[in-house]
């Protein structure tokens, strides 16, 4: 079989970046953190907020009591297909608990307004935030972003927004990253099977690969990725973290031992878990 990518053929590509190859249990652990979200909604009712015009554009806050208290956005994955915001509050209460606002905003899909449709609705959430942190006794000055999966990817790309350019914003609004088992350079993605339904073209493979991007970059990165990722996660999670030690951004490369995609995002719900720990440390929580 003819090489496309490195050492992949066709098949091996596709395959490398379809995580139900490599993670059995998936159902089930999604399962899981859906029913503890649900939990945790029913326990802590967060405020819900628009933060663009259109329908899908609101996010969810998950108070604190702590006053003028620092703030994580979340963004979920799902491929850039799936996902939702409502799922995500599993994490919530290590936060809150914590004396941190768990922010996670809604998007759409990348059918609905494609690839720079959604990093455009995850950056205008976040400057959002900045904007409007004092109307949920957050501080604007400690703003930190993470991500998972495809969710990574839109955090990744957060991080290195022209935030005075787009938004007249401070260009470090945002304090520190965390982007686990993401995707930062989109050139193997667009040769996958993920090209059937991303619209990939040469602008998009490049404005939207955040590792060609970190001159804009100015906080710290924890890059995480599980041990049973898939190949091409592991490697990009990896070639991430090297390009961010180069520039002095990287905070630390974590890898879930034993953990496969799904699981990883687990380890935030506990802070004492491989991500919780790493996040709370970041905001200086810990």
């Amino acid at each position: 079989m003819a090489k496309v990518f490195l050492d992949y053929d066709q098949a091996a590509l596709d395959r490398a970046y379809d995580q139900t190859a490599w993670a059995p249990n998936m159902q089930e652990v999604l399962q899981r953190r859906a029913a503890a979200s649900a939990a945790v909604r029913a326990r802590l009712a967060p405020r819900s907020f628009a933060y663009g015009p259109t329908e899908v554009e609101r996010l969810d806050v998950y108070l604190t009591t702590r006053p003028s208290a620092p703030i994580m956005v979340f963004l979920h994955g799902g491929a850039w297909r799936g996902g939702d915001a409502r799922a995500q509050a599993y994490a919530a209460e290590t936060f809150t608990q914590a004396g941190a606002h768990w922010v996670v905003p809604e998007f759409a899909t990348v059918m609905d307004v494609g690839l720079d449709g959604m990093v455009a609705q995850v950056r205008r959430a976040v400057a959002w935030v900045a904007q409007h942190a004092a109307s949920f006794a957050g501080d604007p000055g400690r703003i930190y972003v993470g991500g998972h999966s495809s969710g990574g990817h839109l955090a990744a790309n957060v991080l290195v927004t022209d935030w005075v350019g787009e938004f007249g914003l401070p260009p470090d609004i945002v304090k520190g990253g965390l982007c686990v088992s993401g995707m930062y350079d989109l050139r193997a993605v667009r040769l996958s099977a993920r090209s059937s339904y991303v619209k990939f073209d040469d602008r998009i493979e490049h404005e939207l690969s955040p590792q060609h991007h970190l001159d804009r970059l100015s906080a710290p990165v924890v890059v995480a990725y599980g041990e049973h990722d898939s190949p091409e996660f592991q490697r990009q999670a990896r070639e991430f973290a090297g390009a961010l030690q180069r520039a002095d951004r990287l905070r630390g490369l974590l890898v879930g031992a034993g953990l496969n995609h799904f699981e990883m995002p687990e380890t935030l719900a506990r802070a004492g878990g491989l991500l919780g720990r790493a996040v709370l440390e970041l905001m200086r929580l810990a």
